[in-house]
């Protein structure tokens, strides 16, 4: 890893967790736990918590775009992640000021479905997704449900089904990207790293625990800090998932709730 004294900034676009599990929260901690400093722009309100999502408020994109440009104009962004997002006119605003004012890495987590199963935006905003922003993401985070509704496809059901998704995945225009496979039954947690070179697995041992909560989002954060920080992308991706091991395995120190329970985000610290 290459890391100088000076502390790197991140950025998470994403919605707002109130059970502090998953989106903005999740980010947040993920970045903090890692030596990034934490920055955000919030796009949804969500009334939830560990066993589902009863409501969604977006935030009107114009004050997403107040939030982009104000912060900015500030503050110089090494590596920046994209969460939730509900419309189009929400995703034309995020591609048009990151095209602006770019950092070096964009991840995009395509948020569509929560662990409950609950689904967290409508056609629009799947659309909205997979034409604007994935094409301007050096990264992005699927896992199978979520690949399964960005292309209107079965999701897979074994490592054969995982290749056999990865060329059109690529097709929709990301730089790279990482087919998570925690919905793949078995001891084994494999996800599939794909780029112009070749279609990589990343290897990872399941922990047996309910306390998913956010994992998605918390994957994707811990890559985007670690982008910020200095590492390849292929760096970043093995050290996040293996750090996102232990905190699944550290996640039974807590006591949130009586649904999916969250991750350890700060197992090192505590």
């Amino acid at each position: 890893m290459t890391l100088s004294d000076r502390i790197p900034n991140a950025l998470t676009i994403a919605g707002s967790d109130p059970s502090g599990g998953a989106g903005i929260q999740a980010d947040l901690k993920t970045f903090s736990a890692l030596g990034a400093y934490a920055t955000s722009v919030i796009t949804a309100l969500t009334a939830q918590n560990t066993r589902g999502v009863s409501g969604v408020h977006p935030v009107p994109a114009d004050f997403i775009a107040a939030q982009l440009a104000t912060l900015l104009d500030d503050v110089s962004i090494d590596a920046a992640k994209i969460g939730m997002v509900a419309s189009l006119e929400v995703a034309e605003v995020i591609r048009d000021t990151l095209a602006q004012r770019r950092p070096r890495w964009v991840v995009l987590d395509p948020v569509m479905v929560a662990k409950s199963g609950d689904i967290l935006v409508d056609d629009a905003g799947i659309r909205a997704v997979r034409e604007v922003l994935v094409p301007q993401a050096d990264l992005i985070t699927p896992n199978l449900p979520e690949a399964a509704v960005l292309l209107g496809l079965p999701a897979p059901i074994d490592r054969t089904g995982m290749l056999a998704m990865a060329p059109a995945l690529r097709e929709l225009g990301a730089g790279v990207t990482l087919l998570k496979g925690g919905h793949l039954r078995g001891e084994e947690c494999p996800d599939l790293l794909v780029t112009d070179e070749a279609a990589t697995w990343i290897e990872g041992a399941r922990v047996d625990t309910t306390n998913l909560h956010g994992t998605g989002c918390t994957l994707s954060s811990a890559i985007t800090a670690h982008l910020a920080r200095g590492d390849t992308l292929q760096e970043a991706v093995a050290s996040a998932k293996h750090w996102l091991g232990e905190a699944l395995a550290a996640s039974r120190r807590l006591e949130v709730g009586h649904g999916h329970g969250p991750v350890h985000h700060l197992h090192a610290w505590w």
